[in-house]
């Protein structure tokens, strides 16, 4: 691959400098990253996009040297400040990871000790002669807009919340003030107030310090926020880069016109559409151009030899024999408004909550319709997730009365009768802790079917399959274990073992959070599908409004455990009446519909 032409935006020395990267596997049979070259200034971003198992992460943690077990970097250069990484000494390499290169992960919770207070851990990034200097400690603090205070540094990092967790983490990335930072999914979870304060401060940190960045996310519209390039990877290699203004309203790939055409749109109505079929497992070998199965413009000469990557306009480059060719995209008709039950389905009265003494919702009454969507909308603590849980019988300690189908429903699920389990089914936010390692996500799924059908061995097969299809997952899936799959792939599972017992609610608690834009746009199609065709109503926890747009009929807002704001989606979307409500919608990031329209046209 060649590396992108310079322009007079990018005349800098460059921070970072890869050329022809590959990740194989330890044994040289399959690759992961083919063939990766770019080009980074100080203090510019990179954003890396893809859909999950694409291989962005992958080429993210390569950046520093270093890949996950089982997988090595086959060849290429990776130079940052001059420095070549490949011919450092393992130790050596372990010394310069932290003060040269450093990594952000998705999870900040797994980065940090949770037996070690703050200020520890951030004292252990500094160099030996700094770490006793509490006041270089406070400034780290003040860099990433937490509290400079004493108190603060000694807390653990439970107490925390998880936009404070990412920035503590922000913190420790740029304590030594590396040349490259990578950063994966940083902002993924968090909601929309505290994401775009975390990527404020990105951005300002990386300008100050002149600190490159790759930022590696399936959330277009973040990438569009924060990065001044963007690099679009699919089946492990980079097939469309360029400035980030000229790539998301001019794409030339038309891969990236599918993944852009998925794209929720906050300001836009419009149900969004995936990309028919399914992306290539990682690793995969292909001698062609890997998009050709899905792509409808593909012709012979893209199913028999791989695509050059060619410079279209100054720094753009895309790997595509047709980039001038447009092709003809589903159009996105309006959202169907369904009627539902005048009886709900579920009714919440008076519920209240507590954390030992402390109460976290404050008497909520709310309900849901047989075949309607509630979007249950907030920042980081509002208590939406602990209303759902509530709700899905999870929460002990919960107060109020709630009824299902117009009959009591205890607030405990243990004492919940088998058929009413059935039919509420829960989806948690964390694809990571939601399965068994030991057991294959084939065991998992036929596990959950067990506990309400006797069936036999066959076709307790058939239903896993079909519940993995409904999810856009292959049927080589049911044998895998949950370490072999992404973080996307997780979740995907995830919602296939709750559909597996035909439900008639589904608690869904941020469920798209990890899922790129491409699988997200499948997902809420298909619970839209769901949604009208079986009646299946849903509480749909997210902090993702443009998601929202598109899929719920109603919306609830949550403010401190206050339930402050409820109606029809449109009308709260056009006319919001709290204060709460309205800085949600102004903290969203927005992608917008005319720059989707130019993308699909141009």
């Amino acid at each position: 691959m060649r590396v992108p032409v310079s322009t007079p935006e990018r005349c800098g020395e460059a921070a970072v400098v890869v050329r022809g990267l590959c990740v194989t596997t330890a044994d040289g049979r399959r690759c992961l990253v083919d063939d990766a070259s770019l080009e980074l200034e100080p203090g510019e971003v990179l954003g890396i996009v893809g859909e999950s198992g694409s291989g962005k992460t992958t080429l993210g943690l390569a950046l520093l040297h270093h890949c996950r077990r089982g997988l090595c970097i086959g060849r290429g250069t990776i130079r940052v400040a001059g420095r070549d990484l490949g011919t450092a000494a393992p130790e050596e390499l372990r010394q310069l990871r932290g003060r040269l290169v450093c990594y952000v992960p998705q999870d900040p919770a797994s980065a940090l000790n949770p037996a070690l207070r703050i200020g520890t851990q951030l004292a252990e990034c500094l160099e030996p002669r700094a770490r006793r200097d509490r006041t270089q400690l406070l400034d780290l603090l003040s860099a990433v807009k937490l509290p400079p205070r004493e108190s603060f540094l000694e807390s653990f990092p439970h107490q925390l919340s998880g936009g404070q967790l990412q920035r503590v983490a922000i913190a420790m990335a740029f304590a030594n003030r590396p040349r490259l930072i990578v950063m994966d999914e940083p902002t993924t979870g968090l909601d929309v107030t505290t994401q775009a304060h975390v990527l404020d401060t990105v951005r300002q940190l990386c300008d100050r310090h002149h600190v490159a960045a790759i930022y590696v996310s399936h959330d277009i519209a973040v990438v569009a926020a924060i990065a001044r390039r963007v690099a679009v990877v699919y089946a492990g290699r980079i097939v469309e880069i360029g400035p980030t203004e000229r790539v998301l309203r001019g794409p030339a790939h038309p891969y990236t016109r599918a993944l852009i055409h998925a794209v929720p749109d906050i300001d836009d109505a419009t149900p969004v559409s995936g990309i028919p079929g399914h992306a290539p497992e990682a690793g995969a070998e292909f001698s062609c151009c890997s998009f050709a199965p899905r792509c409808t413009l593909a012709v012979d000469a893209c199913r028999e030899h791989l695509p050059d990557l060619l410079t279209i306009a100054p720094g753009h480059e895309v790997r595509c024999p047709r980039s001038g060719d447009r092709e003809n995209l589903p159009p996105r008709g309006p959202v169907a408004v369904r009627e539902t039950s005048v009886k709900p389905l579920l009714a919440a009265h008076g519920v209240r909550a507590f954390y030992g003494r402390r109460e976290v919702l404050h008497g909520v009454t709310f309900e849901v319709g047989a075949g309607e969507c509630v979007a249950l909308v907030g920042e980081s603590g509002s208590g939406k997730t602990t209303l759902a849980r509530c709700i899905g019988g999870l929460h002990a300690e919960a107060r109020g009365t709630m009824t299902f189908h117009c009959e009591p429903l205890p607030l405990d699920t243990r004492v919940r009768s088998a058929a009413t389990r059935r039919r509420i089914q829960y989806i948690f936010q964390n694809p990571y802790g939601s399965f068994n390692p030991r057991r294959s996500i084939g065991a998992s799924l036929a596990l959950t079917l067990s506990q309400f059908e006797k069936l036999t061995s066959s076709e307790r097969r058939g239903r896993v399959l079909a519940a993995l299809d409904q999810v856009s997952l292959p049927a080589s899936m049911a044998e895998r274990y949950p370490r072999d799959l992404s973080g996307g792939q997780r979740q995907r599972a995830a919602i296939a073992r709750a559909l597996i017992t035909d439900p008639e609610l589904l608690i869904c608690d941020e469920i798209t959070s990890a899922l790129d834009v491409s699988v997200q746009a499948v997902i809420t199609e298909l619970l839209s599908d769901l949604q009208r065709e079986r009646g299946l109503a849903m509480l749909f926890v997210t902090h993702n409004l443009a998601v929202v747009r598109g899929l719920a009929q109603r919306i609830v807002v949550m403010q401190g455990g206050h339930l402050v704001e409820e109606g029809p989606t449109d009308a709260v979307m056009r006319h919001p009446q709290s204060d709460e409500t309205k800085r949600l919608l102004r903290d969203a990031p927005r992608f917008t519909a005319a720059g989707r329209e130019a993308a699909i046209h141009l």
